[in-house]
């Protein structure tokens, strides 16, 4: 299923000449989420919800000031990375796919080196926010006479292989997002980013790195509290999603490092007995006073860590890169020889 964006703002001939959109969230979308939350709510000890269903629009919105946020270092320290080695990450090149995509606001620095070396050709975003994904469109197309966007509004565990065929590509996946899985997805999903790539493309793969458990803890626990109404608007997702009637603020949001597992799990905590009717998921479910509920986790790695998973999936590490603090990585990967 193919969306076109709004184009009230931009030449028509312009954007339909630049700009695609290929949507595969809404015909699914209703049984996706019902199949997840019954899933997930119905999970003993412990009831989660996919950290997808934090970002619908305004879910993008807060996440989005979270990383202006004072606590919140990884965002800032990798952009300072992108800003320092851009050229060099992108060298080759012709097309960014961006996994995860946003508002694209940090990997606008490897589109302007793509620019500036005459090599920029298409970019690609892909999402689980269509919103998202016209807005970027319309943006870069602003920025970047001449730029193809065709962007994709698709779900990580069904639609990768949706993505357009190309060559010369970065698969771009940044911010720490491949900690939100857990070990054997994040096995799963890289093995299916191999699969797409070939000789000539490369996977630029962000991730958080073990440090003092201080710091880790405070960017998911910030004095605004920005982060406790993130993790609640999964609550509201739910709701409009499938007419649940969860009341988000007799939960409280809490965050903490798990050292067994180096990972933060960030949940979401019953302020007294909870009943909620989810009419959409056939599912009535009950929490305890004090009850928690999974909303995300996110792991934090050791370069030796990142490498070995990269390893079991077929790929091989170029580069591996910090900020000055060395508080976040990104590597630089490509196809392993056999």
């Amino acid at each position: 299923m193919t969306a076109s964006i709004d184009t009230a703002t931009i030449e028509p001939a312009v954007a339909e000449a630049q700009v695609r959109i290929d949507c595969y969230l809404r015909d699914s979308a209703p049984e996706s989420i019902a199949a997840d939350v019954r899933e997930g709510l119905t999970r003993e000890p412990l009831k989660e919800l996919s950290p997808k269903y934090l970002y619908d629009a305004r879910g993008s919105e807060l996440f989005d000031r979270i990383t202006t946020l004072p606590e919140y270092y990884p965002t800032r320290c990798e952009r300072e990375i992108l800003n320092r080695h851009a050229p060099e990450i992108m060298a080759g090149a012709e097309e960014l796919v961006e996994l995860g995509s946003g508002t694209a606001s940090k990997t606008r620095a490897l589109l302007y080196a793509l620019a500036a070396a005459g090599s920029l050709r298409r970019y690609v975003p892909f999402d689980v926010s269509e919103d998202v994904v016209e807005r970027c469109a319309a943006e870069l197309i602003e920025l970047f006479p001449g730029l193809l966007v065709h962007g994709v509004a698709g779900d990580f565990e069904r639609d990768l292989e949706r993505l357009p065929a190309s060559e010369r590509r970065v698969f771009a996946f940044l911010g720490g997002t491949i900690g939100n899985l857990h070990a054997p997805e994040r096995a799963r999903f890289l093995g299916r980013v191999r699969d797409l790539m070939g000789p000539q493309d490369r996977l630029l793969l962000g991730t958080d790195l073990v440090k003092d458990t201080a710091v880790i803890e405070a960017a998911y626990n910030d004095s605004q509290g920005v982060t406790a109404e993130f993790n609640r608007n999964v609550l509201r997702v739910v709701n409009a999603g499938l007419d649940a009637d969860f009341d988000p603020g007799a939960f409280s949001h809490r965050a903490f490092f798990d050292h067994d597992c180096s990972r933060i799990e960030m949940r979401l905590r019953a302020n007294g007995r909870q009943h909620v009717q989810i009419p959409g998921a056939g599912l009535a479910v009950s929490f305890a006073d004090g009850e928690e509920l999974r909303t995300e986790i996110s792991t934090k790695f050791t370069p030796a860590a990142i490498r070995g998973e990269l390893a079991a999936a077929g790929l091989a590490v170029d580069r591996f890169l910090t900020d000055s603090e060395g508080l976040f990585g990104l590597t630089l990967a490509s196809v392993a020889a056999r």
